[in-house]
């Protein structure tokens, strides 16, 4: 379609063929010589989720590994223990059971974390309670409940199975 409009205005002053055309702009969208950036390539990392990376752990291969790729391609009967390990560690960095191992001071971090938030927890109740809560209302002190209780079993509220079932009025006591 792109041609075709550019057919169309190609005797027009104002419009001209190059500025229609997008083939000036190719290098810009991945042809050029220019090398590609390493952000953009995939990869390594090892992970129990997703074992098997997009990319091998050595991307650049020695002389020695280049041997051993070569002998890859033939029998692996007659590679030996040591050759088919480092053939695997071309590959990988780490096997399945060594990325779930885990480090032996793994616990301390796991302990400092417990605390962090231990502590963060505590100053934030701290905060809470000193800022944001007001003052404790008068109605919660000792002497306002005993008040109030005592109001309570002398209205004789709910006396059959609520607050005032549980006293005793011939005695003057709570009931045991």
């Amino acid at each position: 379609m792109l041609t075709t409009v550019a057919r169309a205005l190609r005797g027009s002053k104002s419009i001209t063929w190059r500025s229609l055309s997008t083939s000036s702009y190719l290098s810009a969208h991945g042809t050029s010589s220019d090398p590609v950036p390493y952000y953009t390539k995939p990869s390594y990392y090892d992970s129990r989720a997703l074992p098997l990376p997009d990319v091998p752990y050595v991307s650049e291969l020695n002389p020695q590994q280049k041997v051993l790729k070569e002998k890859e391609a033939g029998s692996w009967t007659q590679l030996t223990k040591e050759e088919k390990l480092a053939l695997y560690r071309i590959s990988f960095n780490q096997s399945y059971t060594e990325m779930k191992k885990g480090t032996p001071s793994e616990w301390k971090t796991v302990l400092g974390v417990v605390f962090y938030f231990l502590a963060f927890s505590g100053i934030y109740l701290w905060w809470h309670r000193t800022y944001v809560f007001g003052p404790v209302p008068h109605t919660l002190s000792d002497e306002w409940v005993a008040m109030q209780t005592k109001r309570m079993v002398d209205m004789r509220v709910n006396p059959v199975t609520g607050f005032s079932s549980n006293w005793d009025y011939e005695k003057n006591t709570w009931k045991k």
